[in-house]
């Protein structure tokens, strides 16, 4: 059975963005985390064989990646990819025909490819997706790099969570510019 693994940036309060009013700048905040955190991220590549992507970073996402080339290109790229939306008709993303669109059923869908054999699958951001595949039940565990930041304002990551979720520490990794890596697995609370 494959996992969900939803990974994401946050600043100490929870902010996924920049603050608001500049909710497109999480670069301001977050670029040492992300440089540092690179490798990681870019090794668990082997883990994955499926991107997982909501609407907005799909629509950043696919007008960048297609053009740019070397090693984390080629992962972004040539890695398999679903978009979530319940908006768009098609997906594409430049010359890669790696990519396909689930807009109905979705819990249903998902289930179904969770079911499959292969490779886990990751989401980048996505916070809706996040909050919507959480509130579900779909997410196996969460890679989150807290950054040592506090925004006040932004878009939260867990915004709209509707019930308790239980999480059981896996690993943590502090980063030279002192970002840490968060990774936790869903489980059920035994009574």
């Amino acid at each position: 059975m494959k996992k969900i693994v939803a990974v994401s940036h946050i600043t100490f309060d929870g902010v996924m963005s920049g603050p608001a009013g500049d909710e497109d700048n999480m670069i301001s905040w977050g670029m040492s985390g992300v440089v540092d955190s690179t490798p990681d991220f870019q090794n668990s590549f082997q883990e994955f064989d499926t991107i997982l992507l909501g609407r907005i970073t799909y629509e950043g996402l696919s007008q960048f990646w297609p053009t740019q080339s070397g090693d984390f290109a080629d992962l972004m790229n040539h890695t398999s990819k679903i978009v979530f939306s319940k908006t768009l008709s098609k997906a594409g993303w430049g010359v890669f025909e790696n990519i396909s669109l689930i807009n109905k059923n979705v819990e249903e869908e998902v289930k179904k490819i969770k079911g499959q054999t292969g490779k886990d699958m990751i989401i980048f951001a996505s916070s809706k997706l996040v909050q919507s595949f959480t509130n579900a039940g779909l997410i196996d565990e969460y890679r989150i790099v807290v950054h040592p930041v506090l925004l006040g304002s932004g878009k939260r990551l867990f915004d709209g969570i509707t019930a308790r979720k239980d999480l059981k520490l896996e690993s943590t990794k502090t980063y030279p510019n002192g970002a840490v890596l968060l990774r936790y697995v869903t489980y059920q609370k035994e009574n």
